[in-house]
């Protein structure tokens, strides 16, 4: 097949769109790479401010942090689910050609995205108290989590353009500039931690009032980059109402995908409550260890589907197999390292985040099996960016709440009746080996049928972006970005 790059533009320079040609080892490197640095500043961050929170002496202070970030993240996976349509739709628009369609969706997204931010703060402060309770939270644990949230809640006004900015730049191909969004915010946080907390003397008041300085930082950055790269326009209301039928269509799956995760750590947080508080707290460091250690798996899940989305554009079928394939290499090669550095450190760390008793041991267990976990799960990431931005986003809702209960929540009860702690950590992965192999098949098979000419049912046909009701004032072309 032709390398079909004449008429596929990036949004802002009018250049071809650089994902349909070229190696694509050093796309999904590059994109992926970058993207880590990103997110890493983001869960390094969290990790930080949770190392600071241990160092208070308190586990169940430390607990409190853990189940408000579980609150917190219901949240986000809203995020997450209108960021992905926004890198789905705006990829697919200049895969194809369409400029100023990629700057319309992208200008409709950003007024979704706050309206819908707005009424899930509102949503979520009104039923704080039961949900906290619902997944193990009481005494002065409930008391520290629900103040947390009070004071940093708000602020997903503000994580949610920023968010969707790192999305929209990455579907560009903008990765650097999507990378300094999240770097930006992160190192405003690096100084301003310690400063609240101890400084202060704040102490986890001060950590959430850091959470809402680094948001801020987010959309500033962010709302620069958009306008840089002339992403944006003005708003018009048949753009914003006219694209919400194609965003939701994508955003619905996505979020309920990635609510997923969410209502298998509130499962495990209460599963482990029963184990009193230090369990909790040595579950809250792995929860916020991981994504550090494997940040790359989530960045390479958010690069990799503008470069899918550009090739499904552009109709290179091939480029979008030999995605998956490279994807899985730079996995497995990503997980051999960081597993090896885990088994290592897992002494080290557990005494740096004065974890000590059940704690200490349900940490250095997690440290020894979380590579073959991983494994598969950064199977499952990878096809689940390849469903959602291929026009089957439905089936990664169902792998992933498929892994989210029946292959989470009976292994991990079976698990800690029989063997305590550790048996629920080692019960949420067994169903990461079944889920991770299922997606990655189900996702070459999801490539076959579109280059067979078998669409997903309701795939959208492009819509004009030539109208002045729809482009905008000016026909020149813009560019985009992701987290």
């Amino acid at each position: 097949m032709p390398e079909a790059t004449s008429g596929a533009t990036t949004a802002g320079s009018g250049s071809p769109a650089r994902f349909v040609t070229g190696s694509i080892l050093r796309h999904v490197v590059v994109m992926s790479g970058t993207g880590s640095v990103g997110l890493m500043a983001i869960f390094a961050v969290d990790l930080l401010s949770l190392f600071y929170v241990s160092k208070l002496g308190d586990p169940s202070l430390t607990a409190a942090v853990g189940f408000a970030s579980i609150v917190q993240f219901f949240a986000i996976a809203i995020n997450i689910g209108l960021m992905i349509a926004a890198g789905a739709l705006v990829s697919r628009a200049i895969g194809r050609g369409d400029p100023a369609g990629a700057r319309r969706i992208a200008t409709s997204v950003n007024v979704h995205v706050l309206i819908v931010s707005g009424l899930l703060v509102l949503g979520l402060l009104a039923v704080l108290d039961p949900l906290l309770r619902a997944i193990g939270a009481e005494g002065h644990t409930l008391d520290v989590a629900k103040r947390y949230l009070w004071i940093s809640l708000p602020s997903n006004l503000l994580l949610g353009p920023g968010m969707l900015a790192t999305g929209l730049l990455r579907a560009v191909g903008a990765a650097r500039d999507a990378m300094s969004v999240t770097l930006g915010g992160a190192i405003v946080t690096v100084f301003l931690d310690p400063a609240l907390i101890f400084g202060l003397a704040l102490g986890v008041d001060g950590a959430a009032i850091a959470v809402c300085v680094a948001r801020l930082t987010f959309v500033a950055i962010g709302a620069n980059a958009l306008r840089r790269h002339r992403l944006l326009e003005r708003p018009r209301l048949s753009g914003i109402l006219g694209d919400l039928p194609e965003v939701v269509r994508i955003a619905l799956p996505a979020v309920l995908t990635n609510l997923a995760p969410s209502v298998a750590s509130a499962f495990v947080a209460h599963a482990l409550s029963g184990f009193g508080p230090e369990a909790i707290a040595g579950n809250v460091v792995i929860d916020r260890l991981a994504p550090v250690a494997f940040c790359g798996l989530f960045a390479m899940s958010g690069s990799i589907g503008p470069i899918l989305g550009q090739n499904w554009g552009a109709g290179r079928f091939d480029r979008m197999r030999g995605v998956l394939l490279q994807g899985a290499l730079v996995t497995a090669l990503y997980i051999v390292l960081v597993w090896l550095l885990l088994a290592l450190a897992r002494a080290p760390l557990a005494r740096a985040f004065e974890l000590t008793g059940i704690a200490a041991d349900l940490f250095g267990f997690f440290c020894l099996v979380a590579g073959p976990v991983w494994f598969f799960n950064g199977l499952l990431f990878l096809a689940n960016a390849s469903f959602n931005n291929l026009g089957s986003p439905f089936v990664s809702t169902l792998l992933n709440w498929g892994r989210a209960t029946l292959g989470t929540m009976p292994p991990a009860l079976v698990g800690a009746a029989y063997y305590g702690p550790k048996g629920v950590i080692a019960g949420t992965g067994l169903g990461s080996i079944a889920f991770g192999l299922a997606g990655l098949a189900l996702a070459f098979r999801t490539v076959r049928r579109l280059e067979r000419g078998e669409r997903p049912a309701r795939e959208p046909k492009p819509r004009e972006a030539s109208t002045p009701d729809t482009a905008g004032s000016s026909p020149a072309p813009s560019s985009g970005m992701p987290i």
